[in-house]
């Protein structure tokens, strides 16, 4: 049995900018009706959804027989949490919050087996590790994993140049949401300086060599950030989609002007 290939750097490796979908539903029906609608990548939000470990992993469990690529965010950069989230099959992280360049040493230390980290063993009981049925897992591990770290704050983009020299981060997020709130633009993602800001760290990101990525819900703002270096972008997010395309569904019908945009194929 083959150690999985991680289908994110995968992607990436392409040159192709690659768009994905965050996950804040905890069904896996959910994550698994997102699978086969052909994004690159679907995020599942262990921050703010109300995701916990098994629901992570039945997540991750209902995406693996498709072609599209799983992100796990975790709730913080905690060492045992994320030694609990690589056992269960996540390979590629997105930790959040992360400020400074010694924060970033510490979760490339936490995402890797010894001697390159401190990841601690237990693959007997690793679904990653196909409970020991993978030969050579430990010395392969490491090598498929991926670590993206959020920069979301605007000391943390002042630490962003030191951060990128850190060996072992494979990419860098920011967050428009938080960052415009401590810029002192709440609410406002799409404002000028914030937006600005944006571009000039993801120019940064991708000389550093690193990948660089961001959550956009503006489809006017996402090709300006893909020019600007962006090679993955969240243009959605599942809970909105249903919240919005619901209440416009309903609204069509007590307007008396029902949507005719598509029509459900035979059956329903």
């Amino acid at each position: 049995m083959e150690l999985p290939k991680n289908r994110f750097k995968q992607g990436l490796a392409t040159g192709k900018p690659q768009y994905g979908l965050w996950l804040g539903l905890p069904d896996n029906s959910a994550a698994e009706i997102a699978a086969v609608a052909g994004f690159d990548w679907l995020l599942i939000d262990g921050e703010h959804g109300p995701f916990d470990l098994r629901t992570i992993m039945s997540h991750l469990q209902a995406m693996a027989p498709y072609d599209v690529a799983p992100i796990v965010r975790c709730v913080e950069g905690n060492t045992a949490l994320i030694k609990q989230l690589l056992d269960i099959g996540a390979q590629t992280l997105l930790v959040p919050m992360v400020e400074t360049a010694e924060q970033a040493k510490q979760l490339v230390s936490a995402v890797r087996y010894p001697p390159e980290g401190i990841r601690g063993l237990g693959t007997s009981l690793a679904r990653a590790a196909r409970w020991n049925q993978v030969p050579g897992y430990l010395k392969k591990a490491n090598a498929e994993i991926c670590l993206l770290v959020q920069v979301e704050t605007a000391s943390a983009l002042e630490n962003l140049d030191a951060i990128l020299e850190v060996e072992g981060v494979d990419g860098v997020f920011i967050g428009p949401s938080d960052l415009s709130a401590s810029m002192g633009y709440i609410g406002d993602a799409g404002n000028p300086v914030v937006v600005e800001a944006i571009n000039t760290g993801l120019n940064k990101i991708r000389a550093a060599g690193k990948y660089a990525g961001l959550l956009c819900l503006d489809p006017s703002l996402t090709a300006s950030y893909v020019k600007a270096g962006a090679n993955f972008v969240g243009v959605g997010v599942d809970t909105m989609i249903l919240a919005q395309e619901t209440r416009k569904l309903a609204q069509s019908f007590k307007d008396g002007v029902p949507m005719t945009e598509t029509k459900p194929q035979a059956g329903y």
